[in-house]
């Protein structure tokens, strides 16, 4: 199949506009192949996020890739435009550390995490183990502060330690986010599971009520108020003072230190939420959404819009 100037051009885009970019089957959370979700645990190692293209909703994307690069496989991995490879060469990358250098991600010094699980969450670890002869256990912990623990045959892993008999495998990154960690089991509606208490962790995004808002608004404090939603939105209603969602947000926002309150609103809440969630994953730790948004300030506060 020949590379068609539409599909190039498209491809040509996206490296030009994400130093990252990762063409896979199916998505970071969702990956639809091994190969993908092997690429994607990689890179959520060292980056909080990263522009990924799921091949399998675009048929022109999936075998206009291959052409592009002359690469006959997926996932494909790219950075500052350059092809790095597939799911080999980028975990063999990761071991190294060539993939933290490429990416600019400094490895943190080898040490030992203290980590503390309770009784029947070690129970329920060993029993996993007796069912798999071999099988050791994997914590990662990724960039974007996901807890994940897998039962694995891998031990090529910088760090290991053990914990109530158990042998625990894991990378620097994760090894240095993961001291302090307290695991303890949970069981709920939907079954048991283990719940992850990470003081390193920034802190969960705040829920600001419209009232509080007004409060802080009227008390003329100098606050950074974003909102997510377009301009068609926005003419219908806004809060006075808020900066809209944009390139021009985005590049201020980076400039200002990690512990400023940035508050966030949408129309409901879900959308502010949503990015609120991502700065968090960005290190922000002083995050409040807006709970229900403009339409909760048209009715509660100013109703006269």
């Amino acid at each position: 199949m020949s590379l068609d100037s539409e599909t190039r051009g498209i491809i040509d885009n996206l490296l030009s506009n994400h130093k990252v970019v990762l063409f896979m089957k199916g998505t970071p959370n969702e990956p639809q192949c091994g190969f993908s979700a092997k690429t994607t645990a990689a890179l959520d190692t060292l980056l909080p996020a990263f522009m990924s293209v799921n091949v399998l909703e675009n048929p022109e994307i999936r075998e206009g890739i291959k052409e592009y690069s002359q690469w006959p496989t997926i996932p494909q991995l790219y950075i500052d435009g350059e092809l790095i490879g597939g799911s080999d060469i980028v975990l063999d990358m990761l071991k190294s550390g060539e993939l933290a250098e490429t990416l600019g991600v400094d490895k943190p010094a080898v040490t030992e995490p203290k980590i503390t699980i309770c009784d029947n969450g070690i129970a329920v670890m060993k029993n996993a183990l007796d069912s798999q002869p071999g099988g050791v256990l994997h914590l990662q912990i990724s960039a974007s502060w996901t807890h994940q623990i897998a039962l694995d045959t891998d031990k090529d892993k910088d760090i290991h330690i053990n914990i109530g008999g158990i042998d625990f495998y894991m990378d620097p990154w994760t090894a240095a986010r993961a001291d302090g960690l307290s695991m303890v089991l949970e069981e709920d509606l939907t079954g048991t599971h283990f719940k992850f208490d990470n003081p390193n962790a920034p802190p969960p995004v705040n829920q600001m009520t419209v009232q509080a808002l007004k409060e802080r608004l009227d008390s003329g404090d100098d606050i950074i108020l974003i909102d997510v939603r377009d301009d068609n939105e926005r003419e219908n209603i806004s809060i006075q003072g808020s900066r809209q969602w944009n390139d021009d947000t985005r590049a201020f926002i980076e400039t200002l230190p990690k512990n400023t309150e940035i508050i966030v609103c949408c129309h409901m809440g879900s959308r502010s939420q949503a990015l609120a969630d991502a700065m968090r994953q960005h290190g922000h730790t002083n995050l409040h959404n807006v709970v229900g948004g403009t339409k909760a300030w048209a009715e509660e506060i100013d109703s006269g819009q």
